[in-house]
């Protein structure tokens, strides 16, 4: 689909953000990108923030997902961000399966997670950080699915500018518990294996995510920083699919270990319209 006006232009940036919204919102799939693609990553990040307006949530957190050396820009970026709202931040039932919505003919996936939850506002004219620095700013670790997900199949396809522009290709976030002691904790000793329909399909750890998971907080607080998104205390950073990145469809049931920390389930159920409906919404 393609609407003719340059990737970059204001009308642009406010037809595919729109659309994004409308459709995440609808619960319904898009047959391609709504209009050019962007040209690179600040072309999506102007979708991404365009669309963050239109949404009716606040945001409670980023996703951070990383970027094959094939597939980046010239920004110099390894890493994308996108925001994970509240409404989306769903704790683990105990000892249960907690439903998440995916959209049917869009994406979907669940990623193994190591997520961070900051104990205080990060500065907002700070745009540079080193690992270290961020995790002073770290009030606990938890284990977590991200539930990647996008009204647009081709999203992971179309590659990290189209990732950028449909919130980092984020669908909610099931939060588990805190991993005590984390801070004394070898990162080669946080490992996962996810499962879906009982069947292994990845194996990893925090040791998996490049540079390890400091590395990703520090990217993400600077991105942040950069855009007029400064993290808050209280927010959420998944810090990168620990195992990969594993389509699951509607009906499908998810199980992530992550051995003496704990396990959660979920299961994958087809998206419904939101209500009311959004004003500019197509009936």
């Amino acid at each position: 689909m393609t609407t003719g006006r340059p990737s970059g232009s204001a009308d642009a940036v406010e037809s595919a953000a729109a659309a994004f919204v409308q459709a995440r919102w609808a619960g319904r799939a898009l047959p391609g990108f709504p209009g050019t693609p962007p040209a690179d990553l600040a072309g999506g990040y102007a979708i991404q923030d365009r669309a963050i307006g239109l949404w009716p949530d606040r945001v409670a957190g980023w996703k951070v997902g990383y970027i094959s050396p094939d597939r980046r820009d010239g920004s110099g970026d390894d890493r994308v961000v996108g925001p994970i709202f509240a409404a989306e931040v769903w704790p683990q039932p105990p000892g249960g399966t907690r439903d998440v919505p995916v959209f049917v003919g869009g994406f979907a996936a669940v990623e193994a997670e190591f997520v961070f939850r900051l104990a205080a506002d990060a500065p907002a004219d700070r745009v540079q950080w080193s690992a270290r620095d961020a995790l002073a700013l770290v009030a606990a670790l938890h284990i977590g699915i991200e539930t990647a997900g996008s009204p647009l199949a081709t999203i992971n396809v179309l590659g990290p500018t189209v990732v950028v522009s449909d919130f980092g290709n984020n669908a909610g976030l099931v939060l588990g518990p805190e991993i005590p002691g984390w801070r004394e904790l070898p990162e080669a000793g946080l490992v996962c294996e996810t499962f879906i329909e009982g069947v292994s399909v990845g194996r990893g750890g925090a040791a998996s995510v490049p540079g390890g998971l400091g590395e990703a907080l520090a990217f993400a607080l600077a991105r942040c920083a950069r855009r007029g998104h400064p993290l808050k205390a209280g927010d959420l950073v998944t810090t990168g699919a620990a195992t990969g990145i594993h389509d699951i469809l509607a009906g499908q049931q998810a199980l992530i270990r992550f051995g003496a920390w704990g396990e959660l389930r979920c299961r994958a159920v087809a998206a419904t319209a939101r209500t009311p409906s959004l004003p500019g919404s197509p009936p």
